[in-house]
């Protein structure tokens, strides 16, 4: 038995897990960092194969808070952040057996057929309508209510394909969308609420959250990886196994196998930062009601998969990608362009194509097997971008739980999060149980964890 005493404890070394013990070791806090995976980054990982480079989780972030400006600033001289090519401000949508762009302006949003003429003339008066009263509605209730049916079908279903690989009629707008939620109830209207947000004063900073798709040069890896070692492998415990958190005192003892070695950790602070599923067994000393509440949270199931061709014969992939509404019935989410958007990911004249299926409304997809999945990919090529050449290379990736649904249950989760919290002071429960889902908010939630820690007397 190997015996250690640190500051804090951080479970899980995913990108909220890293940002999280980066800012806290920056700050001289003694961290030690544990990953049940033989490397750090989680569900983040960048694979270079023949003359390819592709992401197996996360293909794009944001740049949508100022703590991932920040955390670019403070590892500006490990990674060189890309941002997307400006053919990605196109993004495709399909409807009627063609993709037709997403509107981006006053005037192509009158002449798409994406939506019908009663919900253009509808739009105009979505800064006259009342907000919503409802604190749980869905977005499909507040899109129905305040855009119409077909903005509904061809804009924010898609979208939530895209972002949630979810269903509008369940995902809670406070919880999933809280930003879109924020400008009917704080300006009364979306339209309204995003003009005078436009207007308001920003920071420095808070200019240079510009909203862009961006990646790393080389792939998202080189991100994590380079955060990874500003923390040092000497604070990151990797292969650990039946981790498991008790309170001791005033602080928590952590037992754990490391590459089967057994070690017990004692420490004054334990974040978590894993899956609501990990929970169970890590912190098995809460109640029932309490494990009950805390792990309500279903996860979407989603297939991915990676297809390459060095010498791409379909049609012009010049946007960021297209996606799929539910209505038209397809096997697909939707379709990223990767070599489109970053810079040497393919050869020349080559391309890396994304295809995404599965998600809540057809779950039963990650359940087939390698050759139904491959038929299925090939299928949607071919209908969707004219191609029926054979791809160089083509690889499926399963994730069981994907991305968490901000559903009805969030609230239930999120108070039961802060009464455990103040029952066990010193346990801080984050990851993407709470504060959102993307790289942007991954990072938002890890900076201020770990300034919460450092500005207090915990």
């Amino acid at each position: 038995m190997s015996n250690k005493k640190v500051d804090i404890v951080v479970l899980g070394a995913g990108l909220s897990g890293l940002t999280t013990a980066f800012y806290l070791s920056k700050a001289g806090k003694k961290v030690l960092l544990i990953e049940k995976d033989n490397r750090t980054g989680g569900v983040i990982n960048t694979v270079k194969q023949d003359e390819f480079i592709f992401e197996t989780g996360p293909n794009t972030g944001i740049i949508g808070t100022t703590e991932l400006v920040e955390l670019f600033d403070d590892l500006k001289d490990k990674i060189k952040p890309e941002a997307a090519n400006p053919k990605a401000n196109n993004r495709w949508i399909w409807k009627n057996k063609n993709w037709h762009a997403l509107p981006s302006g006053f005037i192509s949003a009158v002449f798409t057929p994406l939506f019908s003429l009663k919900d253009k003339f509808r739009i105009l008066g979505e800064p006259f309508r009342k907000p919503g009263l409802n604190p749980d509605e869905s977005v499909a209730e507040l899109v129905l209510r305040r855009m119409g049916k077909s903005f509904l079908n061809y804009a924010i279903d898609p979208f939530i394909s895209g972002i949630y690989a979810g269903d509008p009629s369940k995902l809670v707008t406070k919880y999933a969308l809280p930003k879109l939620y924020n400008l009917e109830q704080n300006y009364g209207s979306f339209i309204k609420g995003a003009l005078k947000k436009k207007k308001e004063p920003k920071t420095e900073i808070e200019k240079r959250v510009s909203r862009e798709v961006f990646s790393v040069k080389g792939g998202l890896k080189n991100l994590t990886d380079a955060i990874t070692q500003e923390i040092g492998y000497e604070n990151i415990l990797l292969n650990s196994s039946d981790v498991e958190v008790k309170p001791n005192g005033k602080g928590f003892i952590t037992n754990l196998l490391s590459n089967k070695n057994p070690i017990e950790i004692q420490s004054d602070i334990v974040i978590t930062t894993v899956d609501a599923s990990n929970l169970t067994n890590l912190l098995s000393f809460l109640q029932e009601d309490e494990m009950k509440d805390l792990t309500n949270l279903n996860y979407a199931k989603v297939v991915q998969a990676v297809v390459c061709y060095n010498n791409w014969k379909g049609i012009e992939l010049n946007a960021f990608g297209g996606l799929v509404p539910s209505k038209e019935n397809r096997n697909s989410l939707g379709i990223l362009f990767p070599s489109t958007l970053f810079a040497d990911r393919a050869p020349k004249e080559g391309a890396i194509i994304s295809v995404f299926m599965g998600g809540v409304k057809k779950p039963e997809i990650i359940e087939m097997t390698d050759n139904e999945i491959e038929e299925i990919v090939l299928s949607e090529i071919a209908e969707t971008l004219k191609s029926t050449q054979k791809p160089d290379l083509l690889t499926i990736l399963r994730y069981k739980k994907a991305i968490p649904q901000y559903e009805a249950s969030s609230g239930v989760r999120f108070n039961a999060i802060e009464q455990i919290q103040k029952k066990y002071p010193g346990l801080i429960l984050a990851g993407n149980i709470r504060d959102g889902i993307g790289m942007a908010d991954r990072v938002k939630q890890g900076k201020q964890v770990a300034n919460e820690i450092i500005n207090s007397t915990i």
